[in-house]
């Protein structure tokens, strides 16, 4: 008899249908599984049809009563919500907030930015882990952090009737330029909608980062909104390899595991540079465009217009980093991304990242992230 499983999993989302395709990856090299699964949105009921008899169960565990109704049926069951829930025992794969949080605050401080702020979904677990973490990551970098707060109208969506004036005030009396972190598409959307209604420029004078990255909700809006990519398919991948261990017997006990983001995607609404120097703003920009490259410190003086010597000054000055460093860090965001989402050998990935080598690319990937370009591969599967 072939496993049973149930994919209790939103399909209106692309967080949704990539943790299913990621289930479907693991299912189609370990299986076959039965899956069973339903078109549905974020916040639909997303029990079980009466007398459904299966194996296991992989669901985004949204309420106390799912998870009393799950946990009768006496089944393996993996978690793949950020929500926390009293009576919610099941093993969980999830995204890591507080990895999401600090790549937030490089996103922003790579793009000069000095001045903070948090649009709160008030009474949300995951919406106040966040924020929690976003804060920490930059009191720890020595900023501040204004927070907004408001009720959100169901699960983690903004009242569609929410005071946008009164955002936009808030909005007005902060620090220009600022960066602004909200949980999710729609808050961010609010944002830049208080911006329009307040007189406010985004990016230049309020940059928008989404803590969630829909694309489809993302560009919907004008200009569209940068947001934090989550792994969702190795999250939907490692809750599949779970459940199986479990369904096999294999393991009694499952370890909850946290999952870092995969990255951000940079729109318009942050792409800014938080910085008053213009030779500083071309030597970034060259930096960015030529990621691919394999461009050297002197190259980006001379695009500048400055000397070498001054444009070091200006970098440790406004970023507290050198030029190289910048080079090096563009760089292997690159590799990280190509790794990830292409199917390119390494020696191919060392090119197109501006590496030269791959065994330039092995030293400064195990310096800058821990792990060999091979290891963090496999961190991705793909099908």
């Amino acid at each position: 008899m072939l496993p049973r499983v149930a994919v209790l999993v939103d399909t209106s989302s692309s967080w949704g249908r990539r943790i299913i395709r990621g289930i479907d990856n693991y299912a189609l090299k370990n299986g076959p599984w039965q899956l069973f699964l339903e078109a549905r949105g974020l916040e639909d009921d997303h029990g079980l049809p009466p007398r459904w008899q299966g194996d296991g169960i992989i669901a985004r565990v949204g309420s106390a009563r799912m998870a009393d109704e799950l946990a009768a049926l006496r089944l393996p069951t993996i978690n793949v919500s950020n929500i926390v829930l009293p009576r919610d025992s099941f093993p969980r794969v999830s995204t890591d907030l507080t990895v999401s949080a600090k790549l937030a605050v490089e996103h922003f401080l790579d793009r000069g930015f000095r001045s903070f702020g948090y649009f709160s979904l008030a009474g949300l677990s995951y919406d106040s882990s966040q924020r929690q973490a976003f804060t920490s990551a930059l009191k720890a970098a020595g900023h501040d952090c204004s927070v907004y707060s408001v009720k959100p109208r169901k699960g983690a969506e903004p009242d569609w009737n929410l005071d946008l004036v009164e955002l936009g005030n808030w909005l007005r009396h902060l620090p220009k330029p600022v960066g602004v972190l909200a949980w999710n598409a729609s808050s961010s959307r609010e944002l830049v909608y208080a911006c329009q209604i307040a007189g406010l420029l985004v990016p230049e004078e309020v940059a928008v980062l989404s803590g969630s990255d829909d694309d489809m909700l993302c560009e919907c809006v004008h200009p569209a909104i940068s947001g934090i990519m989550a792994a969702a398919e190795r999250i939907g991948h490692h809750a599949a390899e779970l459940l199986h261990h479990l369904m096999t017997g294999r393991r009694r006990k499952v370890k909850s595991l946290l999952v870092p983001p995969q990255r951000i995607t940079a729109r318009q609404s942050t792409d800014t540079l938080a910085i008053q120097d213009p030779a500083l703003v071309k030597a970034l920009s060259f930096i960015r465009q030529n990621a691919a490259q394999p461009i050297q410190v002197n190259d980006v003086a001379r695009h500048a217009g400055i000397s070498r010597r001054i444009l070091e000054l200006r970098f440790m000055q406004h970023l507290k980093r050198s030029p190289a460093m910048e080079i090096r860090r563009s760089h292997l965001e690159r590799a990280k991304r190509l790794l990830a989402e292409t199917e390119l050998t390494i020696p191919d990935v060392a090119e197109a990242a501006g590496f030269g080598s791959p065994e330039y690319l092995a030293y400064a990937f195990k310096h800058g992230t821990g792990v060999s370009p091979l290891q963090f591969r496999k961190a991705f599967p793909k099908k």
